[in-house]
């Protein structure tokens, strides 16, 4: 099963000819989850071919116009195109607010479940089946929270010829063992999964930070992630702007990447002030040469853990 991470927005604070508003969309097989809400995310959305249709979850890292002005746009235009499915969206205290007040102020209906959810505490705040999002405090201007997106264990690896010589023949008592029940053999004997099963395999993960400095919790939070997408709004010699607005420089999301020891790190919410990103990239990758330099249309698809 595939998940593919796709980029919708990697611009900071205002739009450029090339780059959107913060946003990006973690694509998994039965519905997709969606970090931050930039303007124009539609038309985003049309270009990258992502559903207005598929199950849908929103996370909002923090209540900055660039990354939530989009939410009233997109949620009348899914109305618009009679989507059916609910939509479930989780960001900071103050964000039922912003979405009534602008609901009736504009007076446009919507006609499909909206459920929000206002972040209180750290912790998982969304667990399914197969994945969950952990929510962390991060370093802004405001009140404001990183993601982590974990995929859950998967069963190890099955081993029918061990089943067999066991005395569990093919069928369903395979299935049951795949699941994590015990059988009787032919033989009489009871036989657990781990007999003839390998280890559970490790999920992937995804860590977004949205706008945020460097912060302690950040490297146990984000500990073996496949991808950090983190803020790298002004280069290194900005370092003193960065700190006062709550942003990171190239340097300082690497080394978050790299003491978390992340597999992978891709910068993003660049500021509009660097045409082509090249000199962030560069700074990055003397930190941590798996760094990647994000924009807008760009996909990354994860393989599966072994």
């Amino acid at each position: 099963m595939s998940i593919r991470v796709v980029f919708l927005g990697t611009s900071g604070s205002v739009p450029t000819l090339k780059r959107s508003l913060p946003c990006v969309v973690v694509q998994c097989p039965r519905d997709q989850w969606m970090f931050d809400c930039g303007e124009n995310v539609q038309r985003q959305m049309m270009g990258a071919k992502v559903s207005f249709h598929k199950k849908m979850k929103i996370f909002i890292t923090h209540l900055h116009g660039d990354h939530v002005l989009g939410l009233p746009g997109l949620l009348q235009t899914m109305a618009l195109m009679d989507r059916k499915e609910p939509i479930q969206i989780y960001g900071p205290t103050g964000l039922i607010k912003f979405l009534v007040c602008t609901k009736e102020t504009l007076n446009f209906g919507l006609n499909y479940p909206v459920e929000i959810n206002e972040i209180q505490t750290e912790g998982i705040i969304c667990n399914t089946d197969e994945y969950h999002v952990t929510a962390f405090r991060s370093n802004h201007a405001v009140e404001s929270f990183s993601f982590a997106f974990e995929e859950k264990p998967r069963p190890g690896k099955f081993y029918p010829k061990k089943a067999q010589a066991l005395g569990v023949p093919a069928g369903e008592l395979w299935s049951t063992l795949q699941s994590g029940g015990e059988v009787k053999a032919s033989n009489g004997n009871t036989v657990k999964p781990s007999d003839v099963m390998g280890p559970p395999r490790p999920g992937r993960k995804i860590v977004y930070t949205g706008d945020t400095k460097p912060f302690e919790s950040f490297a146990k939070n984000a500990a073996g992630a496949d991808l950090v997408i983190h803020d790298c709004t002004f280069d290194d010699a900005l370092s003193e702007k960065a700190d006062t607005d709550g942003h990171s420089t190239p340097s300082q999301a690497a080394a978050q990447a790299k003491a978390a020891g992340a597999k992978r790190l891709a910068l993003s919410h660049i500021s509009a002030r660097y045409s082509d990103g090249s000199l962030l990239l560069e700074q990055a990758k003397k930190v941590f040469p798996n760094t990647i330099l994000a924009e807008d249309y760009l996909e990354i698809e994860l393989p599966l853990n072994e």
